[in-house]
């Protein structure tokens, strides 16, 4: 008897969406690679974590409300973005505080929602992945990802089997990067500084590649290297680990 494939609902994020197409086509690719079936429901639209963050419950309670009808039917949620998984994983259910039915839904969804590199590795068990890549990497843990995710070794263990990479790790990859969603526009002083100190700790290392798993960090850190004339091509991780790396990096224009 044939075992059934897990169902993975793909949550694309906003950023990717707009952005960064490919890191979407990435992870597809590398869920069925690992045996998934994977959907991709054409209605999502935004976690809520701006909202959220600037103090809108309400906005983000609607748009978590439209999350969790699209996806509490799937076996599992993944998410290629550490920050939008944290905002499902842990804080749709304070969103629903004193209301039961919702709660439940939220918690619910919540358990079976992973960042794409810890479903890969702690559910999936996969073993890295034969790409290849010849050069040299560091790799920025983001700070949801890393605090409320716990995701540290697991895209380091799958980077590790990359054929032709060698990872050189900054001095401190768990130093925040600045972006923070809306932290960066509200701060932008405090911001900058934060990113001046982070792509210094990038270039110490004198890698051809900045890998992370959350755009948002990515394109804040692409934009800063870029302004400073430094030359660090800067990908997200599942570009990498599933062969797709071959368009300009993240802060180069299209030809």
């Amino acid at each position: 008897m044939t075992t059934p494939k897990p169902q993975v609902g793909l949550f694309v994020t906003c950023l990717v969406d707009f952005f960064r197409p490919t890191v979407g086509f990435s992870a597809v690719k590398l869920l069925e690679d690992a045996g998934c079936e994977v959907s991709v429901p054409a209605a999502q639209t935004c976690c809520g974590q701006p909202a959220y963050n600037s103090g809108d419950r309400a906005g983000a309670r609607a748009l978590a409300e439209q999350v969790i009808a699209l996806f509490e039917t799937f076996d599992h949620v993944v998410v290629p973005s550490g920050s939008c998984a944290g905002m499902i994983k842990v804080h749709y259910p304070d969103l629903f505080s004193g209301e039961p039915g919702w709660r439940l839904r939220a918690e619910r969804l919540a358990a079976k929602t992973h960042e794409l590199t810890s479903f890969l590795v702690d559910v999936l068990g996969v073993a890295p992945l034969p790409v290849s890549w010849e050069g040299t990497a560091t790799y920025h843990d983001s700070c949801s990802g890393l605090r409320e995710l716990g995701v540290k070794a697991q895209p380091r263990r799958l980077l590790s089997a990359v054929d032709g990479l060698a990872i050189k790790e900054m001095r401190d990859p768990e130093a925040c990067c600045g972006f923070g969603g809306t932290f960066c526009v509200k701060y932008d002083e405090i911001s900058n500084a934060i990113v001046d100190r982070k792509t210094a700790d990038i270039k110490s290392t004198g890698v051809d590649l900045l890998l992370s798993g959350d755009l948002g960090c990515l394109l804040n850190m692409a934009g800063k290297l870029k302004r400073e004339g430094s030359r660090v091509e800067v990908r997200h991780v599942a570009e990498v680990l599933a062969g797709m790396a071959t368009g300009p990096a993240i802060g180069e224009k299209t030809k």
